[in-house]
Protein backbone atom coordinates (compact mmCIF):
# COMPACT_ATOMS: atom_id res chain seq x y z
CA UNK A 1 0.00 0.00 0.00
CA UNK A 2 1.03 3.93 -0.83
CA UNK A 3 0.51 5.12 2.97
CA UNK A 4 -0.01 8.94 4.13
CA UNK A 5 0.60 9.32 8.04
CA UNK A 6 -0.03 12.53 9.39
CA UNK A 7 1.64 13.48 12.55
CA UNK A 8 0.25 15.45 15.53
CA UNK A 9 2.56 18.71 15.13
CA UNK A 10 2.94 19.91 18.51
CA UNK A 11 6.29 18.26 18.69
CA UNK A 12 8.94 16.74 16.16
CA UNK A 13 9.14 13.26 15.55
CA UNK A 14 12.38 12.76 16.72
CA UNK A 15 14.45 11.57 19.67
CA UNK A 16 14.62 11.86 22.35
CA UNK A 17 10.61 11.75 22.12
CA UNK A 18 8.67 14.31 23.41
CA UNK A 19 6.09 11.81 24.61
CA UNK A 20 4.15 8.54 23.98
CA UNK A 21 2.24 10.24 20.44
CA UNK A 22 5.98 10.98 18.93
CA UNK A 23 7.45 7.29 19.65
CA UNK A 24 4.01 5.90 18.39
CA UNK A 25 4.04 7.72 15.15
CA UNK A 26 7.86 6.72 14.20
CA UNK A 27 7.64 3.16 15.66
CA UNK A 28 4.13 3.07 13.09
CA UNK A 29 6.09 4.34 10.04
CA UNK A 30 8.77 2.32 11.04
CA UNK A 31 6.59 -0.50 11.08
CA UNK A 32 4.83 -0.45 7.98
CA UNK A 33 7.54 0.28 6.09
CA UNK A 34 9.36 -3.40 7.48
CA UNK A 35 5.71 -5.09 6.48
CA UNK A 36 6.46 -3.64 2.45
CA UNK A 37 4.59 -0.83 2.66
CA UNK A 38 5.36 3.04 0.93
CA UNK A 39 4.87 5.64 3.35
CA UNK A 40 5.30 9.50 3.61
CA UNK A 41 4.95 11.18 6.54
CA UNK A 42 3.53 14.71 6.99
CA UNK A 43 4.64 16.11 10.13
CA UNK A 44 6.25 19.72 11.43
CA UNK A 45 9.75 20.58 10.87
CA UNK A 46 12.86 19.25 12.91
CA UNK A 47 11.07 15.56 12.53
CA UNK A 48 13.56 12.69 11.24
CA UNK A 49 12.14 10.00 8.91
CA UNK A 50 13.21 8.77 5.55
CA UNK A 51 9.56 9.65 4.03
CA UNK A 52 9.23 13.42 5.55
CA UNK A 53 7.52 15.90 3.57
CA UNK A 54 7.36 18.87 6.42
CA UNK A 55 4.37 20.99 6.55
CA UNK A 56 5.18 24.18 8.96
CA UNK A 57 8.90 25.18 9.84
CA UNK A 58 8.45 24.19 13.19
CA UNK A 59 6.54 21.86 15.69
CA UNK A 60 4.11 25.10 17.21
CA UNK A 61 5.09 24.43 20.82
CA UNK A 62 8.31 26.23 20.31
CA UNK A 63 6.23 29.26 18.07
CA UNK A 64 2.50 29.04 20.20
CA UNK A 65 3.22 26.86 23.12
CA UNK A 66 0.14 25.34 23.76
CA UNK A 67 -0.27 25.85 27.53
CA UNK A 68 -0.39 29.97 26.44
CA UNK A 69 -2.18 29.39 23.26
CA UNK A 70 -4.34 26.76 23.69
CA UNK A 71 -7.66 27.37 21.92
CA UNK A 72 -7.04 30.76 20.60
CA UNK A 73 -7.48 31.77 17.29
CA UNK A 74 -3.63 32.10 16.90
CA UNK A 75 -3.05 28.38 17.26
CA UNK A 76 -5.99 27.22 14.87
CA UNK A 77 -4.18 29.18 12.36
CA UNK A 78 -1.12 27.67 12.08
CA UNK A 79 -2.84 23.99 12.66
CA UNK A 80 -5.09 24.95 9.50
CA UNK A 81 -2.33 26.64 7.55
CA UNK A 82 -0.36 22.90 7.78
CA UNK A 83 -2.71 20.22 7.66
CA UNK A 84 -4.41 22.52 4.60
CA UNK A 85 -0.88 22.11 3.13
CA UNK A 86 -0.73 18.57 4.02
CA UNK A 87 -3.66 17.65 2.53
CA UNK A 88 -3.12 19.75 -0.80
CA UNK A 89 -0.30 17.61 -1.31
CA UNK A 90 -2.25 14.22 -0.16
CA UNK A 91 -5.59 14.81 -2.98
CA UNK A 92 -2.42 15.83 -5.51
CA UNK A 93 -1.06 12.26 -5.09
CA UNK A 94 -2.02 8.57 -5.34
CA UNK A 95 -2.19 7.23 -1.65
CA UNK A 96 -3.94 3.99 -1.34
CA UNK A 97 -4.93 5.39 2.38
CA UNK A 98 -4.64 8.36 4.13
CA UNK A 99 -3.54 7.39 8.52
CA UNK A 100 -4.66 10.94 10.62
CA UNK A 101 -2.39 10.51 13.76
CA UNK A 102 -2.65 13.95 13.77
CA UNK A 103 -5.74 14.39 16.55
CA UNK A 104 -6.71 17.65 13.96
CA UNK A 105 -10.33 16.88 13.44
CA UNK A 106 -10.79 18.83 9.91
CA UNK A 107 -8.91 15.53 8.47
CA UNK A 108 -11.95 13.51 8.71
CA UNK A 109 -14.16 16.03 7.34
CA UNK A 110 -11.88 16.46 4.42
CA UNK A 111 -11.36 12.58 3.68
CA UNK A 112 -15.30 12.49 3.47
CA UNK A 113 -15.39 15.19 1.34
CA UNK A 114 -13.14 14.16 -1.08
CA UNK A 115 -13.61 10.40 -0.70
CA UNK A 116 -10.14 9.28 0.24
CA UNK A 117 -10.21 6.29 2.46
CA UNK A 118 -8.87 7.26 6.10
CA UNK A 119 -7.72 5.98 9.42
CA UNK A 120 -7.56 8.42 12.74
CA UNK A 121 -6.14 7.29 15.32
CA UNK A 122 -7.63 8.16 18.90
CA UNK A 123 -4.78 9.04 21.30
CA UNK A 124 -6.65 10.79 24.05
CA UNK A 125 -9.80 10.72 25.12
CA UNK A 126 -12.13 12.66 22.81
CA UNK A 127 -12.76 16.50 22.57
CA UNK A 128 -15.44 18.36 21.49
CA UNK A 129 -14.50 18.99 17.57
CA UNK A 130 -13.14 15.30 17.39
CA UNK A 131 -16.07 13.39 18.61
CA UNK A 132 -17.86 15.82 16.04
CA UNK A 133 -16.55 15.06 12.92
CA UNK A 134 -16.55 11.25 14.32
CA UNK A 135 -20.35 11.13 14.77
CA UNK A 136 -20.76 13.24 11.35
CA UNK A 137 -19.24 10.65 9.57
CA UNK A 138 -19.57 7.05 11.44
CA UNK A 139 -21.77 5.87 9.10
CA UNK A 140 -19.58 6.26 6.09
CA UNK A 141 -17.31 3.15 5.44
CA UNK A 142 -14.62 4.73 4.51
CA UNK A 143 -14.10 6.91 7.43
CA UNK A 144 -12.39 4.40 9.99
CA UNK A 145 -11.41 4.99 13.38
CA UNK A 146 -9.24 3.75 15.85
CA UNK A 147 -8.41 3.34 19.80
CA UNK A 148 -5.52 2.71 21.52
CA UNK A 149 -7.55 0.16 24.27
CA UNK A 150 -10.71 -1.22 24.86
CA UNK A 151 -11.26 0.52 27.81
CA UNK A 152 -11.46 3.63 25.34
CA UNK A 153 -14.47 2.32 23.75
CA UNK A 154 -16.66 3.49 26.44
CA UNK A 155 -16.14 6.96 25.45
CA UNK A 156 -17.54 6.34 22.28
CA UNK A 157 -20.55 5.48 23.59
CA UNK A 158 -22.83 7.30 21.34
CA UNK A 159 -21.46 5.42 18.15
CA UNK A 160 -21.62 2.11 17.32
CA UNK A 161 -18.42 0.24 18.52
CA UNK A 162 -18.36 -2.10 15.91
CA UNK A 163 -17.66 1.09 13.40
CA UNK A 164 -14.39 1.71 15.65
CA UNK A 165 -10.85 -0.76 15.54
CA UNK A 166 -9.33 -1.54 18.75
CA UNK A 167 -5.48 -1.55 18.23
CA UNK A 168 -2.84 -1.51 20.76
CA UNK A 169 0.01 0.60 20.34
CA UNK A 170 3.30 -1.58 19.91
CA UNK A 171 6.26 -1.12 21.27
CA UNK A 172 9.73 -2.61 19.71
CA UNK A 173 10.01 -6.29 21.75
CA UNK A 174 13.34 -6.50 20.03
CA UNK A 175 14.75 -3.58 21.28
CA UNK A 176 12.91 -3.47 24.68
CA UNK A 177 14.52 -6.73 26.13
CA UNK A 178 15.29 -7.90 29.40
CA UNK A 179 19.18 -7.32 31.20
CA UNK A 180 19.12 -10.11 33.28
CA UNK A 181 21.20 -8.25 36.33
CA UNK A 182 18.10 -6.50 37.98
CA UNK A 183 19.14 -3.39 40.33
CA UNK A 184 17.90 -2.32 43.25
CA UNK A 185 15.44 0.59 42.15
CA UNK A 186 12.47 1.60 40.79
CA UNK A 187 11.89 3.61 37.41
CA UNK A 188 9.95 6.00 36.58
CA UNK A 189 9.27 7.85 32.51
CA UNK A 190 7.64 10.54 30.81
CA UNK A 191 6.23 13.56 30.64
CA UNK A 192 6.67 15.66 34.13
CA UNK A 193 3.85 17.29 33.90
CA UNK A 194 0.58 17.25 36.89
CA UNK A 195 -1.46 14.56 34.33
CA UNK A 196 1.10 12.23 34.58
CA UNK A 197 1.34 11.70 38.98
CA UNK A 198 5.26 12.26 39.05
CA UNK A 199 5.02 14.00 42.54
CA UNK A 200 2.59 10.78 43.76
CA UNK A 201 5.30 8.25 42.55
CA UNK A 202 8.02 10.36 44.05
CA UNK A 203 5.48 10.16 47.18
CA UNK A 204 5.36 6.20 47.26
CA UNK A 205 9.04 5.49 46.67
CA UNK A 206 9.66 8.12 50.38
CA UNK A 207 6.88 5.73 52.25
CA UNK A 208 8.10 2.57 50.42
CA UNK A 209 11.55 3.38 51.22
CA UNK A 210 12.83 2.44 47.64
CA UNK A 211 15.17 4.04 45.58
CA UNK A 212 13.55 5.99 42.03
CA UNK A 213 15.15 7.24 38.64
CA UNK A 214 12.79 10.14 36.94
CA UNK A 215 13.42 10.23 33.46
CA UNK A 216 11.39 12.72 30.93
CA UNK A 217 11.45 16.29 29.98
CA UNK A 218 10.29 18.87 32.78
CA UNK A 219 6.52 20.16 30.78
CA UNK A 220 5.67 22.28 33.73
CA UNK A 221 8.57 24.02 35.27
CA UNK A 222 6.47 25.49 38.30
CA UNK A 223 4.61 21.85 38.92
CA UNK A 224 8.21 20.44 38.81
CA UNK A 225 9.76 22.54 40.99
CA UNK A 226 6.83 23.15 43.78
CA UNK A 227 5.89 19.23 43.88
CA UNK A 228 8.83 17.32 43.11
CA UNK A 229 11.89 18.72 43.89
CA UNK A 230 10.90 18.82 47.19
CA UNK A 231 10.94 14.73 46.96
CA UNK A 232 14.45 14.61 45.37
CA UNK A 233 16.24 12.97 48.22
CA UNK A 234 17.53 9.47 49.96
CA UNK A 235 17.80 7.93 46.61
CA UNK A 236 15.17 9.67 44.56
CA UNK A 237 16.44 11.15 41.36
CA UNK A 238 15.89 13.12 38.80
CA UNK A 239 18.16 12.04 35.23
CA UNK A 240 16.37 13.97 32.57
CA UNK A 241 15.36 13.64 29.08
CA UNK A 242 16.83 10.26 27.62
CA UNK A 243 16.87 9.03 24.28
CA UNK A 244 15.08 5.47 23.90
CA UNK A 245 18.49 3.77 23.46
CA UNK A 246 19.78 5.34 27.05
CA UNK A 247 16.90 4.28 28.39
CA UNK A 248 16.53 0.19 27.54
CA UNK A 249 18.58 -0.88 30.14
CA UNK A 250 17.36 1.37 32.49
CA UNK A 251 14.55 0.51 32.43
CA UNK A 252 15.34 -3.69 32.28
CA UNK A 253 17.66 -3.34 35.51
CA UNK A 254 14.87 -1.62 37.26
CA UNK A 255 13.23 -3.82 39.58
CA UNK A 256 10.11 -2.69 38.90
CA UNK A 257 8.32 0.61 36.98
CA UNK A 258 5.69 3.05 38.15
CA UNK A 259 3.32 4.17 35.83
CA UNK A 260 1.11 6.76 37.85
CA UNK A 261 -1.53 9.00 35.35
CA UNK A 262 -4.30 10.78 37.00
CA UNK A 263 -5.88 11.11 33.64
CA UNK A 264 -7.96 8.42 31.82
CA UNK A 265 -4.67 7.18 30.21
CA UNK A 266 -5.88 5.87 26.50
CA UNK A 267 -2.59 3.15 26.79
CA UNK A 268 0.68 3.72 28.80
CA UNK A 269 3.33 2.86 26.43
CA UNK A 270 5.66 3.04 28.74
CA UNK A 271 4.24 0.13 30.84
CA UNK A 272 4.20 -1.91 27.55
CA UNK A 273 8.15 -0.88 27.71
CA UNK A 274 9.09 -1.80 30.56
CA UNK A 275 7.08 -5.23 30.69
CA UNK A 276 8.79 -5.64 27.01
CA UNK A 277 12.34 -5.38 28.99
CA UNK A 278 10.57 -8.19 31.86
CA UNK A 279 10.14 -5.38 34.46
CA UNK A 280 6.53 -5.55 36.60
CA UNK A 281 4.74 -2.40 36.97
CA UNK A 282 2.88 -0.35 39.56
CA UNK A 283 0.04 1.82 38.50
CA UNK A 284 -2.60 3.57 39.26
CA UNK A 285 -6.42 2.39 38.42
CA UNK A 286 -7.26 5.36 35.02
CA UNK A 287 -7.79 3.94 31.99
CA UNK A 288 -6.00 1.24 30.14
CA UNK A 289 -3.60 0.85 32.63
CA UNK A 290 -4.66 -2.36 34.04
CA UNK A 291 -5.69 -4.00 30.63
CA UNK A 292 -2.32 -3.27 29.62
CA UNK A 293 -0.04 -4.92 32.95
CA UNK A 294 -2.64 -7.98 33.26
CA UNK A 295 -1.17 -10.06 36.52
CA UNK A 296 2.20 -8.40 35.67
CA UNK A 297 2.46 -6.16 38.23
CA UNK A 298 0.19 -4.18 40.93
CA UNK A 299 -3.18 -1.91 39.79
CA UNK A 300 -4.21 0.26 43.08
CA UNK A 301 -7.04 3.12 43.19
CA UNK A 302 -6.40 6.35 41.59
CA UNK A 303 -4.36 8.85 43.75
CA UNK A 304 -3.80 5.93 46.64
CA UNK A 305 -0.13 6.78 47.36
CA UNK A 306 -0.10 4.59 50.30
CA UNK A 307 -1.66 1.84 48.16
CA UNK A 308 0.77 1.91 45.77
CA UNK A 309 3.98 2.10 48.09
CA UNK A 310 2.84 -1.44 49.61
CA UNK A 311 2.86 -2.29 46.15
CA UNK A 312 6.26 -1.43 45.58
CA UNK A 313 6.99 -3.83 48.47
CA UNK A 314 5.79 -6.46 47.19
CA UNK A 315 6.92 -6.21 43.44
CA UNK A 316 9.65 -9.08 43.72
CA UNK A 317 6.75 -11.75 43.76
CA UNK A 318 5.45 -10.96 39.90
CA UNK A 319 7.59 -13.41 37.74
CA UNK A 320 9.49 -10.93 34.98
CA UNK A 321 9.43 -13.70 32.13
CA UNK A 322 5.73 -13.65 32.62
CA UNK A 323 5.88 -9.75 31.68
CA UNK A 324 7.98 -10.57 28.76
CA UNK A 325 5.90 -12.74 27.38
CA UNK A 326 2.26 -10.69 27.81
CA UNK A 327 4.73 -7.56 25.78
CA UNK A 328 5.35 -10.32 23.25
CA UNK A 329 2.44 -11.42 22.93
CA UNK A 330 0.08 -8.25 23.47
CA UNK A 331 2.54 -5.61 22.30
CA UNK A 332 4.55 -5.87 19.34
CA UNK A 333 5.01 -3.40 16.82
CA UNK A 334 3.72 -6.38 14.38
CA UNK A 335 0.94 -7.10 16.08
CA UNK A 336 -0.19 -3.14 15.95
CA UNK A 337 0.56 -3.11 12.48
CA UNK A 338 -1.37 -5.87 11.35
CA UNK A 339 -4.11 -4.07 13.23
CA UNK A 340 -3.81 -1.06 11.19
CA UNK A 341 -3.46 -3.36 7.78
CA UNK A 342 -7.31 -4.57 8.89
CA UNK A 343 -8.63 -1.34 9.38
CA UNK A 344 -6.76 0.13 5.87
CA UNK A 345 -8.14 -2.98 4.12
CA UNK A 346 -11.77 -2.33 5.67
CA UNK A 347 -11.76 1.60 4.46
CA UNK A 348 -10.25 0.50 1.20
CA UNK A 349 -12.65 -1.97 0.15
CA UNK A 350 -15.60 0.26 0.94
CA UNK A 351 -14.06 2.62 -1.43
CA UNK A 352 -13.55 -0.30 -4.14
CA UNK A 353 -17.16 -1.45 -3.55
CA UNK A 354 -18.77 2.36 -3.60
CA UNK A 355 -16.81 3.21 -7.00
CA UNK A 356 -18.21 -0.29 -8.65
CA UNK A 357 -21.71 0.74 -7.69
CA UNK A 358 -21.42 3.95 -8.80
CA UNK A 359 -19.59 2.52 -12.22
CA UNK A 360 -22.61 0.05 -12.29
CA UNK A 361 -25.21 2.57 -11.94
CA UNK A 362 -23.45 4.92 -14.71
CA UNK A 363 -23.78 1.94 -17.30
CA UNK A 364 -27.26 0.91 -16.52
CA UNK A 365 -28.61 4.42 -17.06
CA UNK A 366 -26.68 4.71 -20.29
CA UNK A 367 -28.33 1.16 -21.42
CA UNK A 368 -31.80 2.96 -20.51
CA UNK A 369 -31.06 6.12 -22.62
CA UNK A 370 -30.01 4.18 -25.81
CA UNK A 371 -32.87 1.57 -25.20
Amino acid sequence: MKIAVLAHIRHPIAEPFMGGMEAHCRMLCDGLRAAGHEVTLFASGRSEDVGLIPICDAPYDEVLPWKVYRGTPELAEFQGRAFDRAWEAIKASDFDVVHNNSLYPAIIDWAARDRVPCVTSQHVPPFASMRDAVISHAVDPIIGTTVTSRSQLELWDSIPNDSIDVVHNGIRCDQWIPCGRVEDYFVWTGRITPTKGTAEAARAARIAGAKLKIFGPVEDARYFTLQVEPHLTDGIEFHGHRTSEELRPIVARAKGALVTPLWDEPFGLVAAEALSCGTPVCTFDNGALAEVIGDCGFVVPSKDVGALARAMQSIEAVDRNSCRQRALTHFSVQSMIEGYERSYRKVMMAQELQAASALASNHSRTAALLA
